[in-house]
């Protein structure tokens, strides 16, 4: 399928309550396809591919705002959005910008600020971070590869879930390097803190055990910043909970879904 330009790719399935799933960095929807199609017994699903990814064309502004805005066209007008990793942080900044079209948010292996600084050390290195920037413009696919291997260290079955990694990957063309760059430019220098305490949205934190990108303590550092935040911590688990562990995730996510229906 070729890439248009400003177009986004969507997919919709299922029926019940409007459910929207933003992926990772370097990913595509499909990376959600058979977790989503389990959730979609229940609740009507809408994957996005992020723009430069999968099967969406770039944008012209791939920022936070950008990114934003473009999933915002053609989402629903009121659902639960479940983010993950980069989705997460440019789902909690759609949050923030128009709370009324959501109706919970859920930042699987997320952070609201993605890299370390002064009095926030439970995050990714920064010069680590920068670093894979460098590394894209030199070898784009080694680069691509390697970001996809820290996402599985830790787990018990690390190979066969980075195995999985880069079969979605290769399902379409790989994503566009201005994409990729712009994305990382989110990730290291994005920080959304500060919409943590007024977020007027029910908010689930999703995080593994063993993630060594978006570690547990993490997730106790937000809840403290917001007010009424859900922590849940799933034991095993790295930074793909919904490969390794998808019935721990589909039971936590129905739960909170349900008590928070609308």
């Amino acid at each position: 399928m070729t890439r248009i330009k400003n177009t986004l790719y969507s997919e919709t399935f299922g029926s019940g309550p409007e459910v929207v799933m933003v992926h990772g960095w370097g990913m595509h929807s499909g990376v959600w396809r058979v977790f989503a199609h389990r959730l979609a017994d229940c609740f009507r699903i809408t994957l996005i591919d992020l723009p430069g990814h999968g099967r969406s064309g770039m944008i012209d502004d791939f920022s936070l705002e950008g990114a934003g805005e473009s999933l915002l066209e053609i989402a629903p007008e009121r659902a639960h959005w479940l983010g993950w990793s980069l989705g997460a942080t440019i789902s909690l900044h759609v949050a923030g910008r128009s709370p009324e079209r959501l109706a919970s948010l859920t930042m699987m292996a997320g952070n609201a600020r993605f890299s370390q600084c002064e009095g926030w050390p439970c995050a990714m290195d920064l010069p680590l971070l920068s670093s894979f920037s460098a590394d894209l413009r030199a070898d784009y696919h080694r680069t691509l590869m390697q970001f996809l291997g820290l996402q599985t260290m830790g787990l018990e079955h690390a190979r066969e879930t980075l195995r999985d990694l880069k079969a979605h990957v290769t399902e379409c063309e790989e994503p566009d390097e201005a994409a990729l760059l712009a994305g990382l430019e989110i990730l290291c220098t994005g920080d959304l803190r500060a919409l943590l305490p007024k977020l007027p949205v029910p908010l689930l934190l999703l995080l593994g055990s063993r993630d060594r990108m978006v570690k547990p303590a993490v997730g106790e550092a937000m809840q403290a910043l917001s007010r009424g935040a859900e922590l849940q911590i799933i034991e095993g688990a790295a930074h793909t909970p919904f490969l390794s562990h998808p019935d721990e995730c589909i039971s936590l996510l129905t739960d909170f879904w349900q008590r928070h229906a609308y």
